[in-house]
């Protein structure tokens, strides 16, 4: 497969370790690109949602592309969300081509600046209870596998996929306020620092939209997920551009996949993540 040569990539709210997370389209996604930086915005392993019993082959074979990408000198950085937010005790940590911070400020062509960073710093229901937002991912990795399940009928009767939890979130006027005021939130901090472009990722809704006030303008984007929209942000020739995983592929799984029931030592590879003491300087 030949290889598209990007300047930038990000991705984020690819949920590894749970049902929902769509591995192997990422995998082929990763597979297809050859970027200068990789940027993954948070929420990648879902460390809120983790269980011993599942994290199949497919989704460490994303985590293997990750560190072959790293291997051939792309640069990576990962940021951390809030469903990864046990990293963030690592911050600042850099080895080789990897990095972990919480943010990130990256120079552009022409001069121009990127905040980047997850945006769950704004999500009141994360801050004020914890508790409440770890049972609200546990219920939307639910409503994905009844999703599956849906779709999975509906393909076998010849008719559409469905999404029951964009249809929930487009049907409820709070979610949809809450989508916004979040854009605008971020939009907001980033004109009054002198951002070019904020991208966040966090409520799982790709975008690309300017933002101006009184104080000046700026460029919104957010990185979608995949669970359910499969897409990511792409920088190349001083643009950037939603790259949606549907428009590109016509998904057919891998013969040779490795059996999902398979977790390949994924356990000792987190407990190694949660028992790692890095030096920071």
């Amino acid at each position: 497969m030949e290889r598209r040569e990007l300047k930038l990539v990000v991705i984020s709210d690819t949920h590894l370790g749970t049902y929902g997370c769509r591995a192997k389209e990422l995998h082929r996604y990763l597979k297809s690109i050859k970027p200068e930086i990789l940027i993954l915005n948070g929420d990648i392993i879902d460390i809120w949602n983790f269980r011993k019993s599942y994290f199949p082959a497919s989704h460490l074979k994303v985590i293997k592309q990750i560190i072959s990408l790293m291997s051939k000198g792309v640069q990576v950085y990962y940021l951390t969300g809030n469903h990864d937010e046990m990293l963030r005790k690592f911050s600042e940590f850099s080895l080789g081509n990897f990095t972990l911070a919480d943010k990130l400020v990256i120079d552009l062509d022409r001069g121009e600046r990127a905040w980047i960073f997850h945006g769950d710093v704004f999500d009141a229901s994360i801050q004020n209870a914890k508790w409440l937002a770890k049972l609200g991912g546990w219920g939307y990795d639910m409503l994905i596998l009844i999703n599956s399940m849906v779709n999975f009928i509906l393909e076998k009767m010849g008719k559409e996929k469905y999404s029951l939890s964009k249809k929930i979130k487009n049907s409820v006027k709070k979610a949809v306020k809450y989508i916004s005021d979040f854009e605008n939130t971020a939009a907001e901090l980033a004109i009054d620092n002198g951002m070019n472009y904020v991208v966040c990722g966090h409520i799982h809704q790709p975008q690309y939209r300017e933002v101006s006030n009184k104080r000046g303008k700026t460029i919104y984007l957010n990185s979608g997920d995949w669970v359910e929209n499969l897409t990511s942000l792409e920088y190349n020739h001083g643009q950037w551009s939603i790259f949606k995983f549907d428009e590109h592929f016509q998904f057919q799984d891998d013969p040779n996949e490795e059996p999902e029931t398979d977790t390949l030592g994924v356990e000792n590879l987190l407990m190694r993540i949660a028992a790692f003491q890095p030096t920071v300087k």
